[in-house]
């Protein structure tokens, strides 16, 4: 049986210290605040983050750097025979493109995963693939049934405030200033490639049930087959509210009884679009 590293990096939500339990490598992913770069989970933790956030300091998001990508994979096929590389949705960021562009030097030994997936989904996506090469399957095989399934996910999305929207240029500033007395809260949704938006209701109350009946939508129709035959995972993730995810957790854990739910962090390229506050929950099919 071929001997096969699984990579992927940080925006799947997985931190350094649960991909050594995994037994993955994670790439991390880099932040450029205030012009100095910083890596997540290495030199850029998520408290810090927030508080960068708070005080409106600049950050912007990048991809990893294309030698960084390159000497982990060739420090892996040192005693690994192939890799099977997951990146965060091509739709999302460009490093998707670049790590294929950097595999067709490889000839075929490193497998670069395009399943448009990113935090919780893309972590189930990590999940399924050291389950696919426990197997026995290929590097190969495991990017095509990745792929096959890329669109059998969802993840919803309530935010906490407009103001992110409005300084990325997705709403005006006039509609954040009347949301924001409307008290409405946007739910984004993520199905492939784009986050869209999915419905504006007003309250956090109201933003988690507009989840909750999207969740139990998608799995009376999308997943029904899947839901009946119990290979539909639920997850949760949170941006910088612990305390309020685990309410979240246990409103969830009412409306689906009999679940278990993994909840993480939601990776900070997300966060960085949506600020601080945001609940998510999202629907994976598993292998």
């Amino acid at each position: 049986m071929a001997r096969i590293a699984i990579v992927t990096d940080s925006n799947s939500g997985i931190n350094q210290a649960a991909g050594k339990e995994l037994g993955i490598s994670v790439l991390p992913m880099p932040f450029y605040i205030d012009g100095a770069l910083f890596l997540e989970d290495i030199t850029l933790s998520q408290e810090a983050f927030y508080e960068y956030l708070e005080r409106d300091a600049d950050i912007s998001t990048s991809q990893p750097a294309l030698g960084d990508v390159t000497a982990l994979w060739d420090k892996l096929l040192a005693d690994h025979d192939e890799i099977v590389h997951i990146p965060m949705s091509s739709g999302l960021s460009s490093s998707c493109q670049s790590a294929l562009m950097l595999a067709d030097d490889y000839g075929g030994r490193v497998q670069v995963v395009n399943n448009q997936r990113i935090s919780i989904t893309q972590r189930r996506s990590v999940l399924d693939a050291i389950q696919l090469a426990g197997q026995g399957k290929t590097a190969a095989e495991i990017r095509e049934e990745l792929e096959r399934r890329k669109f059998e996910s969802s993840i919803y999305i309530c935010l906490e405030t407009l103001k992110y929207l409005k300084k990325g240029g997705r709403i005006t500033p006039a509609a954040a200033a009347i949301g924001t007395v409307l008290g409405l809260k946007p739910v984004l949704q993520i199905q492939g490639e784009k986050l869209d938006a999915y419905a504006k209701v007003r309250g956090k109350k109201a933003a988690r049930k507009t989840m909750i009946d999207a969740l139990r939508k998608d799995l009376d129709a999308r997943f029904a087959q899947e839901w009946a035959a119990g290979t539909v995972r639920l997850d949760i993730a949170y941006s910088g509210n612990p305390e309020e995810a685990e309410d979240w957790k246990r409103e969830l854990a009412e409306a689906f009884p009999g679940q278990t739910f993994h909840m993480d962090p939601l990776s900070l390229s997300v966060s960085c679009h949506i600020g601080y506050g945001a609940l998510a929950a999202a629907i994976s099919v598993a292998v």
